[in-house]
């Protein structure tokens, strides 16, 4: 079985780029300005070059993904209580140009490898549970745990990608040294498999949202999600926010009253098992 430096190592020879820690104002400059061209932000920025420096300097994590020296990508993230066991990664952003390229995953790996130097066990962060292809890519592809649903984690979020749309996230735990992440760093994406038939508390007729009603002993149901929230929310800010208060009221709902997220897949969205967790409403 390969190191977790050998499986970041491999992971950067995928994507075509190195990668390294920086620390220099001039990098952390190109850091502050990258994430808000992925954020198309123009307020203030998604992260402060002050931050960034005053993070590095103290140990924090702050890396990017080189393709000679053009900049593509880059990640941050800090260490959370208790000490010396987690690091929570806060941001990380790749350019438009260079998606395609699998630079979250070199990215993640870098971040694993780093964590686990230092004696970490786990790594958590957050991520919008409209994304579909990050729901799929940290559920599916690094194996990571959906642990809570937040409610306006951030509040309200002026970037161009965010406003106006809420800032609802899942909390994401990947524990480092488990079986399933040991052996999602290890291989190529496997295939999708199929899953149990369960019934959708939430699906999708004509690009809108439908809230529907299961009986509470059913022990495995579906949220559904857009396959493409960021075109919608261009498109159709509205109809963007209806599926927000949607999820919130199926998957949120669910997960506050004890469920847990077992599975995503694009086509059919969360699978959530509810294990019982339903038994004693209504008392």
């Amino acid at each position: 079985m390969s190191t977790a430096r050998e499986q970041a190592a491999t992971a950067a020879d995928r994507s075509r780029v190195s990668l390294r820690v920086v620390t220099g104002l001039g990098e952390l400059s190109a850091v502050v300005a990258l994430f808000d061209e992925v954020w198309a932000n123009t307020g203030p920025p998604v992260v402060g070059v002050e931050h960034l420096r005053a993070l590095a300097y103290t140990g924090g994590y702050v890396a990017a993904a080189f393709d000679e020296e053009a900049m593509l990508a880059a990640s941050v993230g800090f260490f959370s209580a208790p000490p010396g066991r987690a690091l929570h990664s806060d941001v990380t952003g790749v350019r438009a140009a260079a998606r395609g390229r699998q630079l979250g995953f070199a990215l993640k790996l870098h971040q694993r490898a780093w964590a686990m130097g230092l004696g970490l066990e786990e790594i958590t962060w957050t991520f919008d549970p409209l994304l579909s292809r990050n729901a799929h890519f940290n559920l599916a592809r690094l194996r990571a745990r959906a642990t809570r649903y937040e409610q306006d984690f951030y509040g309200d979020m002026p970037d161009g990608i965010n406003v106006g749309q809420g800032s609802d996230r899942l909390l994401a735990s990947w524990p480092l040294a488990s079986g399933d992440v040991v052996a999602a760093c290890d291989r190529s994406p496997p295939p999708e498999t199929a899953s149990p038939d369960a019934p959708a508390v939430l699906y999708e007729v004509d690009g809108r949202p439908v809230v529907r009603r299961v009986n509470d002993s059913t022990a495995l149901v579906r949220v559904a999600v857009p396959a493409d929230i960021e075109a919608l929310r261009r498109e159709d800010p509205g109809l963007g926010r209806a599926w927000r208060l949607a999820v919130r009221s199926t998957l949120g709902a669910e997960m506050s009253g004890g469920a847990r997220v077992v599975g995503f897949q694009r086509a059919a969205g969360y699978l959530v098992d509810r294990g019982g967790a339903h038994a004693d409403r209504g008392r």
